[in-house]
């Protein structure tokens, strides 16, 4: 059994930030269920397109306001809290905050630990998967 804490994780390797948002990673890779939890906070006025070309994610809103849009259909969805988006086709989409979005995230495969954006918006692929 796995029992973590957010105050543990705070301010460890697991504690991961990049620009505009900070992602607490509860379970990763090592602790082997084949998926990765995160706790992640958005800052008011972020804007990223992204697509995760080697992860499938779900993101469930827990406070704040956004808006995730579908750039193959221009389709544009309001985050807020008791919202969840799944992005199950590597769906290219840019994400929008409007007032900070903290977000409960599950990545399948699961991340490795350090793993922040690229410049195509991805996390990359785990090399020793």
């Amino acid at each position: 059994m796995i029992v973590r804490t957010l105050d543990e994780v705070v301010g460890t390797e697991r504690d991961v930030a990049g620009e505009g948002w900070q992602s607490r990673r509860l379970l990763l890779k090592r602790d082997g269920l084949g998926f990765s939890l995160h706790d992640t906070v958005v800052e008011a006025g972020w804007q990223q397109e992204m697509a995760y070309t080697n992860h499938l994610e779900a993101c469930y809103c827990i406070a704040g306001e956004g808006e995730v849009e579908d750039l193959a259909t221009g389709q544009r969805h309001p985050i807020v809290p008791g919202t969840v988006y799944a992005l199950d086709a590597h769906d290219r989409h840019v994400m929008r905050v409007t007032s900070e979005l903290r977000l409960i995230c599950v990545f399948n495969p699961a991340l490795t630990g350090a793993e922040t954006h690229d410049a195509s918006g991805t996390f990359p692929a785990d090399p020793g998967a």
